[in-house]
């Protein structure tokens, strides 16, 4: 895949169908939908795939255990509904991405005798709307039992606990997998491309300009209809279009911590029910480490928003009221925070109470725009979204949505003995191979086949990740700036800041190389490198 010859096609004279603006789950999720039912299909985002909110989440593919809390004790049925379509979507991207994601254990402390048939009943009760597709039936663990499972649990005041199931996945590689495949379906996509204004003839929508911003060319793109699918920018995007808007978003800032993976459960993951202000908190295994998460506080929109110190804390303070381990800042090896792009809802008294649901909103001009909503039900998203596209625009589709059993590329062909295939035939040590697998599934040959070219040496000793993926990137998967590399296409800045920062000149090296920079470009990179890092990504 070539981004080069992505922009040729998005400079073409032709008409788009749809053009969707933004390039996060459910801007590629609405491509592959629209481009897998025979609709001419243009995609383009401001920065790189899943840049923002998708590449910072809790890297939980689930049907969200605190709405239904929310559900049966508000009795609201919007919050039932998400939670029923979220688990349907769950087992879907399971089974559509199965090199991408995977199910997990988790258990839930209890030190309350009157939490556990509360706790207990809840989960069997997401059980049971999970149906047919449910992942594992929750359990009781008696104290002995859910020590073992999480050695490092305090012990003071534990009683007991329950055991249930969800999925885990690679957030970032997973958009960029529904955009390659969206593309492979014929869709047009282009990354560091910003829509800089909307072009309109007697007040209806006729297009877009454009801007390369790796370039600064700009030129203009025309489509039926235009999807905002932008996140946490919606509203930023729909003031191009009419400035006199209203906002349709109440955004909260979601912060995250990693740390060694000492401080992860060996056998899955721990969900602590109910902090201080009755919030939930994962505890995560996540390529080798531990994932700790997420808060939930009113927040401003930015490109790149800080953690804050405040947020940290708090994430640290529960850490040490139910780990026995001695926790402090100096052990976290990466933060970041992401923006949920929450529909806006007066009555709701935080955050924390706004629904994970999704809206469609139509402007006068006929800019039609998708709000709200989360990574599980994106598949889910997209569809509603072209349905009302396709009803708007009286556009002439092939056939009706069919993502619901499209696999994604690089899991059509997967077999389970492909890590040994690529030991066995690339001279590759197990944790490489197993690494390629999971991250490029049936092309982990493809990747392994530019080893041969460039060696298998690691971008860093501590990490899997080959100087080969470099290439792999800038070749196949539109990879063009170091951040592209280092957070989006490899989790390295997620996992590991100070690794991060030692790959730079080795990413430079190779991507300058293959894009053909000059001095002063490799420097650029550097330094944008060097200050994502700085701000926490």
């Amino acid at each position: 895949m070539k981004r080069d010859e992505q922009i040729a096609a998005l400079r073409s004279d032709r008409e788009f169908d749809l053009l969707v603006i933004g390039g996060g789950a459910t801007g590629c999720g609405i491509a592959l939908d629209a481009a897998s039912r025979g609709l001419t299909t243009a995609l383009v985002e401001r920065a790189d795939f899943a840049e923002g909110t998708s590449s910072r989440s809790t890297k939980l593919i689930h049907g969200g255990v605190r709405y239904l809390e929310m559900a049966v004790k508000q009795l609201d049925r919007g919050q039932y509904n998400l939670v029923r379509d979220a688990l349907l979507e769950r087992f879907l991207v399971l089974r559509n991405a199965p090199h991408l994601s995977r199910r997990l254990t988790l258990v839930t402390p209890l030190f309350r005798w009157l939490d556990v048939p509360y706790i207990w009943t809840g989960l069997k009760l997401y059980d049971l709307l999970a149906g047919k597709r449910n992942l594992g039936s929750s359990c009781l663990l008696s104290r002995d039992r859910l020590l073992s499972a999480c050695p490092l649990l305090r012990r003071k005041g534990l009683k007991a606990g329950v055991q249930y199931f969800d999925g885990q996945f690679l957030d970032a590689r997973l958009a960029l997998d529904l955009a390659l495949t969206a593309a492979e379906s014929g869709a047009v996509i282009a990354n560091h491309v910003t829509v800089v204004k909307f072009v309109k003839q007697q007040d209806t929508l006729w297009g877009v300009m454009v801007r390369n911003e790796l370039t600064g060319e700009e030129w203009p793109v025309r489509a039926k209809q235009v999807v905002n699918a932008t996140g946490p920018f919606v509203d930023e995007v729909r003031r191009l279009d009419d400035p006199s808007c209203d906002s349709l978003l109440a955004v909260s800032s979601g912060v995250h911590l990693v740390l060694p993976g000492r401080f992860a459960p060996p056998g899955g993951g721990l969900m602590i029910p109910k902090t201080e202000d009755g919030r939930i908190l994962f505890v995560l295994p996540w390529q080798g480490y531990a994932l700790v998460g997420t808060t939930d506080e009113p927040a401003a929109v930015e490109a790149h928003p800080r953690p804050r110190k405040e947020e940290i804390d708090y994430l640290l303070r529960h850490l040490r009221r139910y780990l026995a381990a001695d926790i402090n800042e100096q052990d976290i090896t990466a933060t970041w925070c992401g923006l949920r792009p929450l529909v806006h809802a007066p009555a709701a008294k935080d955050t924390a109470r706004l629904s994970r649901d999704h809206v469609l909103v139509e402007s006068p001009s006929g800019l039609l725009t998708i709000a709200g909503g989360k990574w599980t039900t994106y598949r889910k998203m997209a569809e509603d979204a072209v349905d009302r596209a396709v009803a708007r625009a009286g556009l002439q589709p092939d056939k009706t949505c069919c993502t619901a059993d499209l696999m994604l590329l690089g899991g059509r062909r997967l077999q389970p003995d492909l890590p040994l295939k690529l030991q066995q035939d690339y001279s590759l040590n197990k944790e490489t191979a197993t690494h390629l697998v999971e991250a490029y599934g049936d092309r982990a040959c493809e990747v392994a086949q530019l080893t041969l070219e460039v060696g298998s040496l690691r971008l860093h000793t501590d990490f899997p990740y080959l100087e080969a993926e470099v290439l792999y990137a800038a070749r196949h998967e539109m990879a063009e700036r170091v951040f592209d590399i280092l957070a989006h296409r490899l989790p390295l800045a997620f996992l590991h800041r100070e690794a991060a920062w030692a790959a730079i000149d080795s990413v430079i090296r190779l991507l300058g190389a293959e894009k053909g920079w000059n001095d002063a470009r490799c420097t650029e990179e550097r330094e944008l490198m060097q200050g994502r890092l700085q701000r926490a990504l």
